[in-house]
Formats: structure tokens, C-alpha cells, sequence
């Protein structure tokens, strides 16, 4: 501000504040967190209504009465295959009604071979030490900056600009890391887009997102297997419909980055990514782009295209 005075954010619309309201007050009965959580812990498509009962071990009254009120604040819907979170339930309150999670490793963490890391890692670490300082200590950054240029070097095979992208990459996960632990909270939607090489899908669907929706997601990629590079086809066909890509480049699929989503769609690389209770996983059945002519990478971009519309759509990002 003018004068000096620190600026201060908005405060919640009286119509959003009142659906808030009326959510956490849903949200006030134990039993209706049960019921939450065994729908979130449901597989995409739903959970019955008679599912749900023997899980909870209830009588369908009940149940019936607690998934009334649940739909009532919006944090439940009923569909074709039973009772399902809404968007809204998912971003807010997901990991709240989550079961405990039984305790993944980290799925990759280096060296995992032999990496010199150069004096530029130091550099790197004690600036994302400065920038993290109200968050981690120094030893975490430093540990993340080293594990993030080894497997930068070793899983994505990356060459040019090593010391660079490591920054990049590093900041990155720290950020995920402190997002996962509920440090930082960003009032927006987290999605993953993964893929095995990072390089074509994932990318396509993250940028896609970026350019629809802009700050109102956040946006992370990852890779089971990265390249070394974004497909240039890939960077073509965005191009041509105006979608910026060139900057990001393939990334190894960490733990932390699974975590922090709300929202995680893998497409094409199998078991790869670990389940997490609180999140939603989708599974997007689509072609690889590599080694396909323009034309059929024109083909998956469309199609790309169409299914992150319609997840904005449903996280009510885009209009219907």
C-alpha cells in the first residue's frame, strides 16, 4: 500500500462463507465423518448405499440420514454408482476424513548412483535455505537440493542447465513437502498429472490446465521413467493453440509431490504412483505420442483437451 501499511487479503464472500459454515457444521457429527470416509476411500465411480452400511456396520436409516445432510452442504453427491465426494469435499476436507496412511517410502531417493554434485548445489541449497527459512531447516533443503540433482541426473538423464533445473525441481518438492504437511495452505485445487516419461501426456494436461484455469489450480507433473526432454512435437501442437510448454521439462515422480495433490490422473504408468488416502485418483486411458506423426499427436492433444475441461468443469473452475 501507499502509506506503507501492510496490504491484507480479502475476506470470504457472505454466500461462500455461509456454505463453509454450513459444511463444517455437517462436518461436526462424528458419524458423518465415518461416512465421508468410506467414501473417499471408495474406488472412482462410487460406493452403495448398502456398501457403505456394511462397511460402517449401520443400518441404512441412518446412513441414509447422515448422506442427507452430507448432500444438503454439498459435500456429497449421489450418481450412477452411489454416493461419491462432490469437488468441493475433496479439495477442503479430503485428507481431514483420510484414513491414516500406513507409511509409503519415498518412491525414489537418491543418489541412486554415484553423482558429483557440484559447488553450484551449495549455492543452490543456501538460497532455497533463505527462501524456506520460516519452514525447514537448512539440513532439509540441503538434503532435497542433493537427492533432487541426483535424480535429475540419474532417472531424468538431464544434462543442459543441470544446476538450474535442479533450483527448479528442488523448490518445487520443498514446496509440495510443506503443502503435504499442512504448513502451507494454498486455498486452491493441487492436481498431479503423471505419466511415465513426463514428457508427453502429462505435460499436455498440465499446461492445458495452466492456461484454462490459471491461478485459481495449482499444477504439478511427474514421470515413473522421465526423459530427458519435452517431446518438441508436444511443444508443436500446444503452440498451436496458444498453450506455453517450453519451459517445463520432465521430472522423476517423488513422494512428497503425490502427497500435496488433491486431484492426482496418471495415464499410462501403471501401479507407479502410490495411493494415499484423501486423494482422488483418475486414471485417463490414452495413447502415447511418441513416435506418432503430428497428426496423431494433434489427436491426443484434443483429447487432452476435452477431459481437463471437464475435470475444471467439475472442480467448478470452468463454466458447464
Amino acid at each position: 500500500m501507499a502509506d506503507g501499511r501492510r496490504t491484507l487479503g480479502r475476506p470470504l464472500d457472505p454466500e461462500a462463507a455461509q456454505q463453509r459454515s454450513r459444511q463444517a457444521a455437517a462436518l461436526a457429527d462424528p458419524f458423518r465423518l465415518q461416512v465421508m470416509s468410506v467414501v473417499a476411500d471408495a474406488h472412482e465411480g462410487g460406493m452403495t448405499f448398502a456398501d457403505a452400511a456394511e462397511l460402517l456396520g449401520v443400518d441404512l436409516l441412518p446412513l441414509a440420514e447422515a448422506a442427507e445432510a452430507l448432500t444438503a452442504a454439498g459435500l456429497l453427491s449421489y450418481g450412477e454408482h452411489g454416493l461419491q465426494l462432490t469437488a468441493d469435499a475433496w479439495v477442503r476436507f479430503g485428507r481431514l476424513v483420510a484414513r491414516a496412511p500406513e507409511g509409503h517410502p519415498l518412491i525414489l531417493s537418491g543418489p541412486l548412483t554415484p553423482v558429483a554434485v557440484p559447488p553450484a548445489a551449495e549455492r543452490i541449497a543456501r538460497d532455497l535455505a533463505y527462501r524456506f527459512s520460516s519452514v525447514f531447516s537448512p539440513e532439509t533443503v540441503h538434503k532435497y537440493v542433493v537427492d533432487s540433482y541426483a535424480l535429475l541426473a540419474d532417472r531424468a538423464k538431464i544434462t543442459t542447465f543441470l544446476p538450474s533445473l535442479t533450483a527448479h525441481f528442488a523448490a518445487d518438492r520443498l514446496s509440495a513437502l510443506a503443502t503435504a504437511q499442512g504448513i502451507v495452505l494454498r486455498g486452491t485445487p493441487e492436481l498431479l498429472f503423471v505419466c511415465v516419461q513426463n514428457a508427453g501426456r502429462s505435460q499436455m494436461a498440465s499446461a492445458i490446465a495452466r492456461h484454462l484455469a490459471g491461478e485459481s489450480i495449482h499444477v504439478r507433473t511427474a514421470g515413473s521413467s522421465p526423459a530427458a526432454i519435452v517431446h518438441p512435437s508436444v511443444v508443436e501442437v500446444l503452440d498451436e493453440i496458444g498453450v506455453p510448454v517450453a519451459a517445463e521439462f520432465p521430472k522423476p515422480l517423488t513422494d512428497e509431490v503425490v502427497q500435496a495433490a488433491d486431484y492426482v490422473v496418471t495415464m499410462g504408468c501403471g501401479d507407479a504412483c502410490p495411493v494415499y488416502p484423501g486423494r482422488r485418483y483418475m486414471d485417463w486411458v490414452l495413447d502415447d505420442p511418441v513416435g506418432l506423426p503430428l497428426s496423431g499427436v494433434r489427436r491426443i492433444r484434443d483429447q487432452i483437451f476435452t477431459r481437463v475441461e471437464g475435470l475444471l468443469t467439475e472442480l467448478d473452475l470452468r463454466p458447464a
